[in-house]
């Protein structure tokens, strides 16, 4: 990483800044990178900076669906960028993702990260589904790379076709951030026995408060001096039947108390934590909940299966099925001693795999590499125009050279000499494989012992024309319109090369593969490998709309002359042997 490099974390909710990271500046200051906290204003956040020593910025967002105030976000997030020009800008929860992800790339932040912290279309239907998805695809896709706070969530999203399979990891063994296991230290060495069933969290119905409710009945049935704690309030985005809510609020037995900042004090109060929630990513409530001793029955949803063992440190139940929570809470008011032992089964497990450091460790190691391998920020308007360009360009080069693209396509058919076009897969931009065409210029021939012969005798007379001329490289021109290759940029090399390149080498990926390229018009392939790819880098460290013309005119100059088709011994260059540097 660079000497500080300046971290930017954007989230929607300043409450989710200080109960995801309180305490972790000093993880901050030790790894030397410089933060900043951009989220909703309030004294949250303040209080949040003057407590981890970290700039912040208060910058309002909305959760919800609201276009023109979005927009204002996005473009405050922009200016934001632009002032700080942080080396990396991470971004959770989704309209932070979204926004934040944009505003980056706007801004040409050199490494972007996206935490997903659960998925709201898990229980969306029709169009709001739909939209979801779509608008979590393209948060993934903005960010160089996406952790997600569970390996439950990461197979999920992948699944449902939000993460690619080749994209996605989880820090650690789950969770935001881990938790500081001390805040609960005393909790844990009480033993309440008040018969008090207890649910931290936002009083909704994706929150499982309809089947909590249900569930809470059949105890009382039971254990009439059962009684319910819900630490938290109403809302209106997910509002739980009207009915639900008179019960809540007349039942004697069930305490409310609306919002509070931190439920670490509830829980000395409560016997048994229900979280029944439809869906989650890594519940923050069931780290809590066990750094206090306190066993958990869970539904087995999404996330939960990760934060809760079962018979171990809690019981799993179904989603949605009242009794069976019912049951389960029972089994643990009714055996104080399982509920305890459970209890500190969890309580050791937060302590082994769940700290803070642990989970920073990974998420450290993860920045190095993104800001390592994305040292070059730009702009999204700049990566527009040349996108603009390469398709104008390429369409008018297809029709005009249409006639002697039919020509080199009949002709290879009639020598019978194989199949017209040749097609390898090739590392593209950042690394992503795609399959590179181009006309066949050599045969298949085959020695007596059945192996290829030297390029040099299997390559064709017609061949060797093609290549003089760079005709071979036409087909690639539609692979320019596909957006996988520009017309200018570094050559792409073979897949087998990848482990070969050193750090700064592999900043050649940082940009699309081109059909001709700063290295081409400079030695071309005559020169040798560590100048070819240092040349490639300068192209990236340099590039403007003016060299990508200076490239081109040059190119037609290079081609027409016919200076460094072949390599120096023969007429393909040399493989790319000497091992520079291997990652681990």
């Amino acid at each position: 990483m660079t000497a500080r490099p300046h971290a930017v974390y954007v989230l929607t909710s300043s409450l989710a800044a200080r109960r995801m990271f309180a305490g972790h500046g000093r993880l901050w200051r030790a790894a030397n990178i410089r933060v900043t906290v951009i989220s909703s204003p309030g004294p949250d956040l303040e209080r949040f900076g003057i407590d981890e020593g970290v700039e912040t910025v208060g910058l309002p967002m909305e959760r919800g669906l609201s276009p023109l105030r979005d927009i204002v976000s996005l473009y405050r997030l922009w200016s934001e960028f632009q002032r700080l020009r942080p080396e990396l800008v991470e971004c959770g929860t989704p309209k932070a993702g979204l926004l934040g992800g944009i505003a980056a790339r706007l801004a040409g932040v050199p490494a972007s990260l996206y935490t997903l912290h659960g998925l709201r279309l898990e229980t969306l239907r029709g169009w709001r589904r739909g939209l979801s998805r779509l608008a979590e695809r393209l948060t993934v896709r903005l960010a160089d790379e996406t952790i997600c706070v569970s390996p439950s969530l990461l197979r999920q999203a992948r699944t449902l076709g939000v993460i690619p399979a080749h994209r996605g990891l989880v820090a650690g063994p789950g969770s935001a951030a881990g938790i500081d296991a001390a805040r609960f230290a005393a909790i844990a060495r009480q033993s309440p026995r008040s018969q008090t069933v207890g649910f931290v969290g936002r009083l909704t119905r994706d929150k499982g408060i309809v089947e909590l409710v249900k569930a809470f009945d059949i105890v009382k049935r039971q254990r009439p001096d059962a009684r319910l704690l819900l630490v938290g309030d109403f809302e209106a985005g997910d509002p739980v039947p009207p009915q639900i809510r008179e019960k809540i609020l007349q039942d004697p037995a069930i305490r409310v108390t609306g919002f509070v900042a931190d439920a670490t004090p509830h829980y000395a109060d409560i016997d048994v934590v229900a979280l029944p929630s439809y869906r989650e990513g890594f519940p923050l409530v069931a780290l809590e909940a066990a750094a206090a001793a306190r066993p958990i029955v869970a539904a087995n949803c999404t996330g939960m299966c990760d934060a809760v063992v079962d018979t171990r440190t809690g019981l799993i139940v179904p989603i949605a099925d009242a009794p069976a929570l019912a049951d389960g809470i029972l089994q643990l008011l009714e055996s104080p001693e399982t509920a305890t032992k459970m209890g500190q089964a969890a309580r050791g497990r937060v302590l082994r795999q769940f700290q803070p450091d642990l989970i920073w460790v990974d998420k450290f190691e993860l920045y190095g590499r993104l800001i390592e391998s994305n040292p070059i920020g730009r702009p999204a308007l700049q990566a527009a125009v040349k996108r603009t360009f390469d398709v104008l360009a390429a369409l008018a080069l297809m029709i005009l050279f249409s006639p002697v693209i039919a020509l080199i396509a009949l002709a290879l058919l009639a020598s019978r000499a194989g199949p017209i076009l040749f097609g390898q897969v090739r590392p593209g931009h950042r690394k992503r494989l795609f399959v590179v065409h181009k006309f066949r210029t050599m045969s298949n021939a085959r020695s007596a012992s059945g192996e290829l012969l030297p390029d040099n005798e299997r390559l064709s007379r017609a061949g060797r024309f093609l290549r003089r001329w760079s005709l071979d490289e036409l087909s690639q021109l539609w692979s320019v319109l596909r957006g996988e290759m520009s017309l200018v940029g570094p050559r792409p090399l073979l897949s087998a090369y990848l482990s070969r390149y050193s750090p700064r080498q592999a900043w050649r990926f940082l940009a699309p593969p081109g059909l001709t390229g700063w290295a081409q018009v400079n030695g071309r392939n005559q020169s040798e490998w560590e100048h070819r790819l240092e040349l490639d880098v300068w192209y990236v460290e340099n590039w403007s709309l003016r060299l990508d013309l200076r490239i081109l005119v040059k190119t037609l100059s290079i081609v027409l002359s016919g200076q460094g088709v072949e390599a120096r011994e023969s007429a393909t260059p040399s493989p790319f042997l000497v091992v520079l540097h291997r990652r681990p």
